[in-house]
């Protein structure tokens, strides 16, 4: 969709979010924002506001699924949304050497189930007016799955076929679907990252690649091409010719020890 109006997007209060929102703001448009963080999604909207946009902000938890539904029905009858970009999650690793439970459930809840929850209740209102654009946030780590990061490659795995999938199914009723493949971008996710990250974008480089991708329609928004074909070559080969390989990656933090990093970064 060329000129969207009305964009709702998820996990707006910092990196790619942030950066999306704040190049999508502008004199005639609505911005419908969401976040965990109320001080920082404040700032947000206040420099989406000076940029001339109007903004309804709130504070949901995209695990929420009853309330972000009811939520969505109320902001869509005010105001129909032309653009949702399914955009909150969140990352974990294996440091220590292991995944827990408790961080593989939560990690699926909020990319996985949080994607559903924001773009299910959307989507017959959307089919309904026969216009309307799902952009679903996956990764470049959808294409293998890595031994740093497991529920995290398989939960934008799933959000990446999901949406594919999804496209097909909805372009017959005049909606359109694309999915976001981001490299290293940079964020609060990956800032506490102890290791080097290739071609390491900033988030308004980003913002502007997808939000072009978006206005052509693009099937899937992978970049930076470089890791793209990479991940994808890795992908295609057979375990057997890569398990060694991915086996000497460097290991992201957990949950726990990134959020620790940051509370002490604070």
């Amino acid at each position: 969709m060329r000129e969207p109006q009305t964009i709702l997007i998820t996990g707006a209060s910092s990196g790619i979010g942030e950066a999306l929102a704040l190049d999508y703001a502008a004199e005639g448009k609505t911005l419908i924002l969401t976040g965990r963080d109320l001080d920082r999604l404040d700032e947000v909207a206040t420099k989406c506001r000076a940029a001339g946009a109007e903004v309804r902000a709130a504070t949901i938890d995209v695990t929420d699924r009853d309330f972000l539904a009811d939520w969505l029905a109320t902001v869509d009858e005010a105001t129909p949304i032309d653009l949702v970009i399914a955009n909150a999650g969140i990352s974990g690793g294996t440091s220590g050497g292991k995944e827990s439970d408790e961080q593989a459930r939560r990690i699926f809840a909020t990319n996985l189930d949080g994607v559903l929850n924001t773009v299910h209740p959307l989507i017959e209102r959307m089919a309904a007016r026969r216009r309307g654009q799902i952009a679903l946030m996956s990764s470049l780590a959808a294409f293998r799955g890595f031994p740093s990061t497991p529920a995290y490659c398989a939960s934008k795995a799933a959000v990446r076929i999901y949406g594919e999938s999804l496209r097909g199914a909805l372009k017959p009723r005049g909606v359109q679907v694309s999915v976001i493949c981001p490299g290293f971008v940079r964020s609060r996710m990956t800032s506490v990252n102890p290791f080097r990250m290739p071609l390491l974008m900033d988030a308004a480089k980003a913002a502007r690649i997808i939000r072009r991708g978006l206005a052509r329609d693009r099937a899937r928004i992978a970049f930076p091409f470089p890791i793209y074909f990479g991940v994808w070559m890795v992908g295609a080969l057979p375990p057997s010719l890569t398990d060694r390989l991915l086996a000497r990656m460097p290991r992201k933090p957990s949950l726990e020890q990134e959020e620790r990093a940051r509370e002490t970064a604070l």
